[in-house]
């Protein structure tokens, strides 16, 4: 992907926002996995159970539950939070009322995880469920991380499988992530596992991009 290496922030505490079970591994997990190791507190909220998806089998609100917390805890996540929100239909929300939940978790938090800019495939639910936690991190005084995928991969993916992947020309940071821990929490989501998921996770090789939606000089 490039020569750039830079190192995460020394977060001691961290919260991962995101809106479905399986965003916290599917887009994140490398990056959680990459704090955990080094001893992170990490608390993920999750807005939704993820039951409007076209993936799986059986009482999915009951499913994607039980897959969440097995991936969590394989990528050394502290403590889950999931909500009940509906599905697909967070954008019917008001924003501050998503950043309420959110700002009342930011207490001893270094800083915030989430999807970067667009929720990173253009999803309403990413996008709302991101700009909550920025909003709530403004009002905090908290600094916050986006996940993002290069733009040559987002190409890549949209001309392959009809994805819609923004992606990104240059990131704040590149680190590396072990991919093989990575894929071991994603396979705990069994219900969702797609081709479209490990098509991206080759093209990204070892490597994560990220961006800050909130830079630690803005709190």
């Amino acid at each position: 992907m490039g020569s750039m290496r830079q190192t995460l922030p020394g977060w001691d505490a961290l919260l991962v926002v995101v809106a479905h079970p399986d965003d916290e591994t599917f887009g994140l997990g490398g990056v959680v996995a990459r704090f955990t190791e080094r001893g992170a507190d990490v608390k993920i909220l999750c807005f939704t159970h993820g039951e409007a998806s076209t993936l799986g089998e059986g009482e999915l609100r009951r499913v994607r539950s039980r897959e969440l917390r097995r991936a969590a805890a394989d990528l050394g996540a502290n403590t889950v939070e999931l909500l009940d929100l509906p599905d697909g239909h967070l954008a019917d929300r008001p924003l501050e009322d998503l950043a309420e939940l959110v700002e009342v978790r930011l207490d001893h938090v270094d800083g915030v995880l989430v999807f970067g800019p667009g929720g990173v495939t253009g999803h309403p639910d990413h996008i709302q469920a991101t700009g909550a936690a920025v909003l709530a991190a403004e009002q905090h005084h908290t600094p916050v991380l986006g996940w993002v995928i290069p733009e040559r991969v987002a190409k890549i993916l949209n001309g392959e499988l009809g994805t819609t992947f923004r992606g990104v020309t240059r990131p704040d940071l590149a680190i590396r992530v072990d991919r093989e821990r990575h894929v071991r929490a994603c396979r705990l989501h069994a219900s969702q596992l797609n081709p479209v998921l490990w098509r991206r996770l080759e093209l990204l090789g070892d490597e994560e991009w990220l961006v800050w939606m909130r830079t630690p000089e803005q709190t």
